[in-house]
């Protein structure tokens, strides 16, 4: 991941958007805050809204950048769409295959990169489903699923 603007705080990020983007990133933003596990912090990483493992939890930090905390999940406003990067459905395919199949119950064909959940229609944001996605994984969860694969890529 790199930066992708800027922005030093949440507020400069939020002030940064058009009225609209802003409302549905703070909706998905609560969302999140209400059923993300406890231990994750939430911060800005690499320029964009995100929480990550604190150093407190996971000295080691990111292996790309050490003195960084671990990310785990982050929002953003891209040009074109609004999206959510989470690490865990990257990384866990039987978590990829849930979100994937559950989307597709909600809301027509997910659009889905590595990490990266866009929504280019910003009405169609199935809050309920991003809800459960934030509940499935634990900063210990992540920690010991991204050791396991690190250690397999190095």
């Amino acid at each position: 991941m790199k930066p992708l603007n800027d922005n030093k705080s949440i507020d400069d990020y939020l002030n940064s958007l058009s009225n609209d983007r802003k409302e549905k990133i703070i909706k998905i933003i609560d969302t999140i805050k209400k059923n993300i596990p406890e231990g994750f912090e939430f911060t800005m990483s690499y320029g964009m809204i995100g929480w990550v493992v604190p150093k407190s939890i996971y000295p080691a930090g990111y292996h790309c950048t050490p003195k960084l905390p671990l990310p785990f999940l982050n929002v953003a406003s891209q040009k074109n769409f609004v999206a959510i990067y989470h690490m865990g459905i990257y990384a866990v395919p039987e978590l990829f295959e849930w979100f994937k199949n559950e989307y597709s119950k909600t809301c027509k064909k997910p659009d889905i990169g590595k990490s990266c959940i866009r929504f280019k229609d910003k009405e169609e944001i199935p809050f309920e489903l991003i809800a459960e996605l934030a509940k499935k994984l634990t900063p210990q969860n992540w920690i010991e699923i991204y050791e396991k694969n690190f250690k397999k890529s190095v």
